[in-house]
């Protein structure tokens, strides 16, 4: 199949990244994959495709070229995908990579916007349960993946407890969901409570380098700051940590406590309705609601019962064994191929 991407950005971030894999994963299984970008759209990740970049500073009908399948990611990119696919250049599929109506604050655009193609992806049932409620639509799920890069190292042997979490650049209004000042409350916290705690925060260094905010995080004397460059750093600041933390409300897959599982770090997460595809509290995590304020009691618990923090790291990693990105991409092809027929 010729199966064309439309994007904005391709920046650090875990949907930017699920659309990487699934073009390069398709790439590899021999089909001919291309993203259609704005000149100014970054590209953070190793893409294998063709990039077409157009002409003016936005995405147009024109810029398409002619495909078997138009894939939209993005409320802004609906209607164009869909005048391409009029115009015969293509079915026009969706991949909802969040559910923009509560994300974002242009409601009324966004939800319209699921109106214009029934062809659906989404990430997990939570997501899968709330467009069908709020639109009678019905999409198939492709799970996100994790990377093969992300591996348990075993280094975590004889040294201080280390308990991490992810920041991301707060300015612009995409991270409200993530809690982060619930987040730095907790950490504060905890480093109160256990002085000889390492505490670690992890942002990628771009964002910490233009967000005001994450600096003052940074430079808090109560914390470690890290700035992994790559994957490679990444797996391995994920491998220092004992427990991983995080405190984000709403994600439709969640994929830093995913990567942090395959890693070997115990998780303590809140609730966010994507993650409980993988999340079974008291098995393989322990979760909570955001409205209970129990994280800092649950990473309490995992800090003062290592034998709860151990069958966790097993667990835990076990379970994000199975999240692979090879099944991710085989189960977008078959939806693709399911909705032209």
């Amino acid at each position: 199949m010729k199966i064309t991407f439309a994007a904005l950005t391709l920046c650090k971030g875990g949907a930017q990244r699920m659309l990487v894999e699934l073009a390069n994963g398709l790439a590899n299984k021999g089909h001919d994959v291309s993203f259609v970008m704005p000149p100014g759209g970054v590209i953070e990740y190793p893409n294998k495709v063709t990039v077409i970049r157009t002409k003016g500073t936005g995405i147009k009908s024109d810029d398409f070229p002619v495909s078997d399948v138009i894939v939209s990611n993005f409320y802004t990119l609906t209607n164009v995908c869909q005048q391409a696919s009029q115009e015969g250049k293509g079915i026009h599929v969706r991949i909802s990579l969040c559910y923009e109506p509560v994300f974002l604050d242009d409601h009324e655009a966004s939800f319209k916007s699921y109106h214009i193609s029934k062809n659906l992806i989404v990430l997990s049932n939570w997501q899968k349960q709330l467009i069908n409620l709020n639109h009678g639509i019905e999409g198939k799920i492709v799970p996100v993946g994790v990377s093969d890069v992300f591996r348990n190292m075993n280094i975590r042997n004889n040294k201080k407890l280390e308990v991490s979490g992810i920041l991301r650049i707060p300015e612009g209004g995409y991270s409200w969901h993530r809690e982060q000042e619930y987040l730095i409350s907790v950490f504060t916290r905890l480093k109160q409570t256990y002085p000889d705690l390492k505490i670690n925060l992890i942002t990628p260094p771009s964002e910490l380098n233009s967000s005001r905010w994450l600096r003052q995080m940074h430079a808090n004397q109560l914390f470690q700051s890290l700035t992994p460059q790559n994957d490679q750093q990444l797996n391995l600041f994920l491998n220092q940590a004992d427990i991983f933390v995080s405190s984000s409300t709403y994600d439709t897959a969640s994929l830093p406590g995913l990567e942090a599982m395959k890693c070997g770090a115990a998780l303590a997460t809140v609730y966010s309705g994507g993650n409980m595809d993988y999340c079974r509290s008291g098995e393989n995590c322990l979760l909570s609601y955001r409205h209970e304020n129990n994280l800092f009691r649950d990473v309490s618990t995992l800090i003062q019962q290592p034998n709860l923090r151990n069958k966790f790291m097993v667990e835990g990693q076990k379970e994000a064994a199975k999240w692979t990105w090879q099944r991710s991409v085989n189960l977008f092809e078959q939806a693709l191929i399911a909705f032209k027929k």
